[in-house]
């Protein structure tokens, strides 16, 4: 209880810019949790459909494979089935690969959406508390002009210490959010990875049968 009435304290002293700052601070958090939640789905259902179909498309059998893609929600069987239609339509090359570089366009900002503004906000949480501290700053520099000369040197550190209160809460919002959002660049960034390792093998795959190498 003492640390909870500390934080109550804490807050209630650094005055109504606080509470600007905390709400940053849930927005933040809320897109981080919905981000990491979203991006472990999507990293885990590509990787059991990857799983599924890799063996499928080794076997070359392509109607199979555009059959589960084809019926699948997952990152990877959108990229894949727009590869494996154009398998069954064309012949080239150039085609194949154009289609799921298309793909790749389209994904791409669905995996990143909303993790950029978690790097934003971070930057408001810190600029909010930098101005909040001013503000208090120069209330506090106001308020002891006119005070008594004896008390004035107890009052001003007081106050600055009060003033400081919102830098501190900005600096204890942005740190956990910037290195959330540094965490879910790289989350990002390996699915993005596996996307676009799981193209080029499917590609080569299809290329491979569909222009064998002669044994001559």
């Amino acid at each position: 209880m003492d640390f909870i009435n500390e934080i109550v304290s804490f807050i209630r002293d650094g005055g109504a810019w606080m509470y600007p700052i905390l709400l940053v601070g849930a927005v933040g958090g809320a897109i981080v949790v919905e981000r990491h939640l979203t991006l472990s789905r999507i990293g885990k259902a590509n990787r059991n459909m990857w799983e599924q179909l890799h063996p499928i498309l080794v076997a070359r059998d392509f109607d199979k494979a555009r059959e589960i893609t084809a019926g699948d929600k997952s990152t990877i069987s959108e990229l894949l089935n727009l590869g494996l239609a154009r398998q069954g339509a064309v012949r080239r090359r150039d085609d194949i690969e154009i289609a799921m570089e298309e793909g790749m366009m389209e994904i791409t900002p669905q995996l990143e959406k909303r993790t950029q503004a978690i790097a934003l906000l971070a930057n408001i949480a810190t600029l909010l508390g930098l101005l909040g501290t001013i503000v208090g700053l120069i209330q506090a520099f106001n308020a002891v002009a006119n005070a008594n000369p004896a008390e004035k040197a107890d009052l001003l550190s007081g106050s600055i210490s009060v003033a400081m209160n919102t830098t501190a809460l900005g600096l204890i919002v942005a740190v956990p959010l910037l290195l959330a959002h540094a965490y879910l660049n790289s989350k990002t960034g390996e699915i993005i990875d596996s996307l676009e390792m799981a193209s080029v093998k499917t590609l080569n795959i299809i290329v491979s049968a569909t222009h064998p190498r002669s044994n001559g």
